[in-house]
């Protein structure tokens, strides 16, 4: 059950969010397994003042058209899955939205399976 934030500027196209939210759950079912409908999101979109970050750190050179996207996900998964992952959303992103390779920023937090639940206070996980 991943839980995915993707965080950019305000973009004038409307749909660039959600465009970018339906390829990131189309490489992470692709890449590392998520189930169908295992789908969760939150799209966010900010003025230049809530959205900062260095345009130079490590030498990749970033423009205002940055993607930041955060995956919470149970623990569990390869060096090489993740690197798979990281791959797959960076050039789907490229090939099907003209993101710059150097504009997709990940990070994936892990979690313990009991610290999800999807409704109803039960932790569906739990073992």
């Amino acid at each position: 059950m991943p839980l995915v934030r993707v965080d950019i500027k305000r973009n004038p196209d409307p749909t660039f969010a959600k465009n970018v939210g339906k390829l990131i759950y189309a490489a992470m079912h692709s890449s590392i397994g998520v189930p169908e409908n295992d789908n969760f999101q939150i799209l966010n979109e900010h003025d230049e003042q809530h959205f900062i970050f260095d345009p130079g750190y490590l030498g990749i050179s970033r423009s205002d058209n940055l993607v930041v996207i955060q995956i919470t996900l149970s623990e569990g998964r390869t060096v090489e899955q993740k690197k798979l992952l990281y791959k797959t959303i960076a050039d789907s992103l490229h090939a099907q939205m003209a993101v710059r390779l150097e504009d997709v920023f990940i990070n994936l937090v892990e979690v313990k399976k009991e610290n999800w639940s999807f409704g109803n206070g039960i932790a569906q996980y739990a073992l």
